[in-house]
């Protein structure tokens, strides 16, 4: 610790686990994005409250900028730290505080790995319904930071729907108790809802209560192949009235493609343009008739060519990975990311204009794309060839965001659906938010962090 300000902390918290290896640095002080060579001054790993709020009080006092840091699988740049920040690291803030079974609550601290969450609910009975490939992963602070959504959006909504209460520190060491778990709470403004989806640049997540809720009934999990791009949404309309949906998920060819090398099982014969995979209730003869049912019916209106239901645990798990698979297989390529959103109603036309766009942009390039559908998220992947300069090729990737933006304002659309703003997308915030909005959030920054020491240059 030659740097007398860490020293400092060293001596004010002398239990606080603090290293300055290289290894550590490199390691905590970037994302999945990999696109900024991390440079932190130190990487502090508090265990409990009272050393987080001592950290942000030393940098506060020392000029020193905080990048919280979760499980660090964000796609947008929004856990960097490039620029001699203290990355503080909530790995060691990982434990259940408790269970209200008359509430229905689990309250957590923020390290905690959504997986952790799934498995301490099922044991009380009772589900955390948020749930993304990435969650063995991720961790519930970095996915409130985010509003994380995922693969059942349609059912359940995103993170901000089942936080009931908040311990935040602030850019000024201060402690808040958010909403403390009320389902009721008329008392003026709720800062719990400015929390999540804020990406730490307001403060630190260090407790969360989360909402529960009953388990859904049995379901099946059912492939369909789709020919056509505008078969997507009629089979998604003509699926939402006839089954009761937990998840609506669509990709491509491509990512198929990339699934099947990765070591995933082909699900037909003859490869097909498109893909949905779909979760349903299942719990009596009726519904699974309904689906049977479904599949038949499109299958006479042109609009699917092949289809599996799953019978077993093992045959829905199977399924599944040809969509769940598709982020780790694609890993090795250093995929340049888009993640955007459009009302539900505007996919149609959004995905042929986005199409159009792809194919005159990126002739070179394996495009691979995908999404949650139903709730009107896609995901574009960009494949970087392995010859091409990896300036050149985000300098390409960032001439077809702009133009991409374009054609999201035109349908309404927003750049960052799930994912966040951080650094990747913050050139593009001004085609989501208008001044007077962007303004407002840098005056609600500014009473937050007064110093600007939270995830400076993140989102704003």
């Amino acid at each position: 610790m030659n740097d007398p300000r860490l020293a400092e902390l060293s001596r004010a918290l002398p239990d606080l686990k603090l290293t300055t290896d290289s290894g550590d640095l490199e390691h905590y002080g970037r994302d999945w994005t990999r696109r900024w060579h991390p440079a932190p001054l130190a990487i502090a790993f508090p265990a409990t409250v009272d050393e987080v709020q001592a950290i942000v009080l030393w940098a506060f006092a020392e000029g020193v900028a905080v990048v919280p840091s979760g499980g660090r699988t964000g796609l947008s740049g929004g856990a960097v730290a490039a620029n001699g920040e203290i990355v503080v690291s909530l790995d060691r803030m990982n434990r259940v505080l408790a269970f209200d079974p008359i509430d229905r609550t689990l309250t957590v601290q923020p390290g905690m790995p959504l997986e952790a969450v799934h498995k301490a609910a099922r044991e009380h009975g009772l589900i955390y319904p948020v749930d993304f490939a990435a969650r063995g992963s991720c961790q519930v602070g970095g996915n409130i930071a985010t509003n994380a959504g995922g693969i059942r959006v349609i059912r359940y909504g995103n993170t901000r729907q089942w936080i009931a209460g908040l311990k935040v520190v602030t850019g000024t060491g201060e402690l808040l108790d958010l909403n403390r778990g009320l389902i009721k709470n008329a008392s003026g403004y709720d800062l719990r809802h400015l929390v999540i989806g804020s990406e730490g640049t307001l403060g630190i997540v260090v407790e969360a209560t989360l909402s529960l809720t009953s388990p859904p009934p049995p379901s099946q999990v059912m492939l369909l192949a789709v020919p056509a791009m505008d078969a997507l949404m009629r089979v998604f309309a003509e699926a939402r009235h006839r089954l009761t949906l937990g998840a609506f998920e669509f990709f491509t060819d491509r990512a198929l493609h990339h699934v099947l090398a990765h070591g995933a099982q082909r699900p037909f014969g003859e490869i097909s343009p498109y893909y949905v995979v779909t979760e349903f209730d299942a719990q009596d003869e009726a519904q699974q008739a309904a689906a049977l049912e479904l599949f038949e019916f499109c299958l006479g209106e042109g609009w699917v060519t092949d289809g599996a239901i799953s019978s077993s645990e093992a045959q829905a798990a199977a399924l599944w990975r040809l969509r769940e698979g598709i982020t780790e297989s694609l890993a090795q390529y250093r995929p340049y990311k888009n993640d955007v959103s459009v009302r539900i109603s505007s996919v149609p036309d959004f995905m042929r204009d986005m199409q159009a766009l792809l194919d005159a942009e990126y002739p070179q390039f394996d495009v691979v794309w995908f999404g949650h559908i139903g709730d009107g998220n896609l995901h574009i992947n960009v494949l970087k060839p392995a010859d091409v300069d990896d300036d050149r090729f985000v300098a390409q990737c960032e001439h077809v965001t702009k133009l991409l933006c374009d054609t999201l304002t035109r349908h309404g659309g927003s750049i960052s659906a799930e994912h966040g703003i951080g650094l990747v997308k913050k050139p593009y915030l001004g085609s989501v938010r208008s001044e007077a909005e962007i303004a407002l959030m840098r005056g609600i920054k500014a009473v937050w962090d007064p110093a600007g020491i939270m995830n400076p240059g993140k989102l704003l």
